[in-house]
């Protein structure tokens, strides 16, 4: 069974970083696409950031790019996403997520492309 976690949530005022960061402790995160979404209260889950397994290519939302960094380390023990320049609006809780295996096409965005995904980790930005 795939185990992630998420680390790095917490509560900042507008403007602040945050970094957060998806690991399996029991093993590597492998050759699988990675991806981050979140959840604000009352809302669907929305995409927010992916990666190529190869850590080579990403995708963001609009609505995140420019202020928002996917990585994945040489290790591929862990992906992390840097946030900056945080607004109200990037308030929720954060999940990353395992999605399609050596997969080389477009990047898969729907929360029904990842197949496992960690527990969450609350954000909250204020004014």
């Amino acid at each position: 069974q795939v185990y992630l976690v998420e680390s790095g949530g917490g509560e900042v005022q507008a403007g602040d970083s945050l970094r957060l960061s998806c690991e399996n402790p029991r093993r590597t995160l492998g050759r699988f696409v990675m991806g981050w979404f979140r959840q604000a209260p009352g809302k669907e889950k929305e995409f927010v950031a992916v990666i190529s397994w190869s850590g080579t290519s990403t995708d963001m939302d609009d609505s995140v790019r420019g202020r928002f960094i996917v990585s994945r380390d040489k290790s591929n023990n862990t992906v992390t996403l840097e946030m900056n320049n945080l607004i109200p609006k990037d308030t929720g809780v954060y999940f990353c997520a395992r999605g399609p295996h050596r997969y080389c096409g477009s990047h898969p965005l729907d929360p029904g492309d990842f197949s496992a995904w960690g527990q969450g980790t609350q954000v909250t930005v204020s004014m």
